[in-house]
C-alpha cells in the first residue's frame, strides 16, 4: 500500500459525541438559546475536530497554490499565462489581496510553486517560496490528459507534506488559495465529470470574460471531457485528465488536514474543486473543512451543496489566492474565543431564562 493510500485510508469522521458536549456547553452560556446562530455550529465543528471545548486556532497558515495550465492557449482567460509566476513576486513582495487579508486575520502565508511554467529558483533558493513543482504546467487537456497518474498521484501526496511539516510547526487552522491561468477551466471540468452536470452549469467567466470567450470556454471543456472521458468513480484519474496541479496539491492539503485533525477553511471555486476530489478519496474529509466564502461563480454554489457545506460569507468575491478564506478565518478565530472563553450563567452570576427552548 502506497503512502497516499494509507493516508487516505486513515481519515476518520470526526466524534459527534464532542459536538453533543459543546452543544450542551452552548445551554450554559450567558446568552439566549443559539442566540449566536451560526458561529456555534462553527464552534461545534471545531471542538469535534479538535476534541476539546475549548479549541485553538491561534497559529493560522494559508497555504496557497500557484501552477500553470497547458489549456490557457485555448483562450479561456483574459491574462496571459507568465501572470501566474508574476502574481507569485507579487505575493512575496507583499502586493497582493491576499497578503493584506492574510495579515488581517493574523495568518502565515506559506506559497507553493506546484507547477508554475517558470524559473522560480532563485525564490526556492532563498527560501521565500516551497517548491513541489510537478512539472512547467500541465498539457493541453482538449488534445490529451493534463498529466500522468503518477504526476496526479504525485501532487495530492505532496500537499498533505506541507500539511505534516506545518503540523511540526504548530499549526492550529490552515487554509487554501490557488494562483494559475486558466484554473477555473480545469475547476468546471473536474466538477462537471464528478458530478455529471452539464458544463454550461458549471462554468463561469474567471477572470471576467466575456460572452463569446465564455461560449468558448464551455466548448474547450466539453471537448476535453470528450477526448479524456475521465473516470468520476475514481478521483485521481479525474485530476490527471482534466484537473491542476495546483488543483491536486489543494486537495492534498486537505487530505492532510484531515489526517492530522486539522480544521481547515476552504477558499472559492478553485479551492473547492480541491475540495471535491478530497471528498471523493476520502468522504470523512468533509468533517474538517469550513466554507470560507461563495464565489460569484455560478458553479460554486453547486460545488458547495455536493459537499454540503454552507458558506461562512457571501462578499461576491471571485479573486481566489485565498482571499475569502483569509477573512473567514476571522470567524473561525471568534468561534474558537466564543467557545473557549465566554462565562457560564453561574460562573456570571447571571439567572437562567424562565423556558426551555431545547
Amino acid at each position: 500500500m502506497t503512502e497516499l493510500k494509507k493516508i487516505i485510508k486513515e481519515i476518520k469522521a470526526v466524534d459527534y459525541e464532542w459536538k453533543e458536549k459543546a452543544r450542551n456547553h452552548f445551554d450554559n452560556l450567558t446568552m439566549p438559546w443559539r442566540s449566536l446562530g451560526e458561529l456555534l455550529t462553527v464552534a461545534e465543528q471545531l471542538a469535534a475536530i479538535k476534541e476539546t471545548l475549548k479549541p485553538s486556532v491561534k497559529k493560522k497558515v494559508l497555504v496557497t497554490m500557484a501552477a500553470d495550465h497547458g489549456v490557457a492557449e485555448e483562450g479561456v482567460s483574459n491574462f496571459p499565462q507568465e501572470v501566474s509566476s508574476q502574481m507569485v513576486r507579487n505575493y512575496i513582495a507583499g502586493g497582493a489581496a491576499m497578503n493584506i487579508l492574510a495579515e488581517v486575520a493574523g495568518a502565515e502565508v506559506v506559497i507553493v510553486d506546484m507547477g508554475v511554467a517558470s524559473d522560480l529558483s532563485d525564490l526556492v533558493n532563498t527560501g521565500k517560496i516551497l517548491s513541489y513543482k510537478a512539472d512547467y504546467g500541465t498539457k493541453n487537456m482538449t488534445k490529451g490528459p493534463a498529466m500522468t497518474r503518477k504526476q496526479a498521484e504525485q501532487v495530492l501526496q505532496s500537499g498533505i507534506d506541507i500539511v505534516g511539516k506545518l503540523v511540526d510547526r504548530g499549526v492550529d487552522l490552515l487554509a487554501t488559495g490557488d494562483k494559475g491561468i486558466g484554473n477555473t477551466t480545469a475547476s468546471s471540468a473536474i466538477f462537471a465529470s464528478i458530478s455529471k452536470l452539464p458544463v454550461h452549469k458549471v462554468t463561469g467567466r474567471g477572470t471576467w470574460i466575456d460572452n463569446i470567450a465564455l461560449e468558448n470556454k464551455i466548448r474547450v471543456i466539453e471537448k476535453a471531457l470528450e477526448v479524456n472521458n475521465p473516470n468520476p468513480a475514481d478521483p485521481i484519474d479525474v485530476l490527471s485528465k482534466v484537473g491542476g496541479f495546483e488543483i491536486g496539491g489543494i486537495a492534498g492539503v486537505i487530505l492532510g488536514a484531515a489526517y492530522y485533525r486539522i480544521p481547515i477553511v476552504i477558499d472559492g471555486f478553485i479551492s473547492t474543486a480541491g475540495a471535491l476530489l478530497a471528498k471523493e478519496l476520502a468522504p470523512h474529509s468533509v468533517d474538517y473543512m469550513i466554507a470560507g466564502h461563495r464565489s460569484v461563480e455560478p458553479g460554486h454554489q453547486l460545488m458547495l451543496n455536493y459537499l454540503g457545506l454552507k458558506p461562512l460569507l457571501d462578499l461576491k468575491m471571485r479573486l481566489g489566492e485565498g482571499t475569502g478564506a483569509c477573512l473567514a478565518m476571522n470567524i473561525v478565530e471568534a468561534a474558537a474565543q466564543i467557545i473557549s472563553r465566554m462565562f457560564t450563567f453561574e460562573e456570571a452570576g447571571v439567572s437562567r431564562s424562565t423556558r426551555d427552548f431545547k
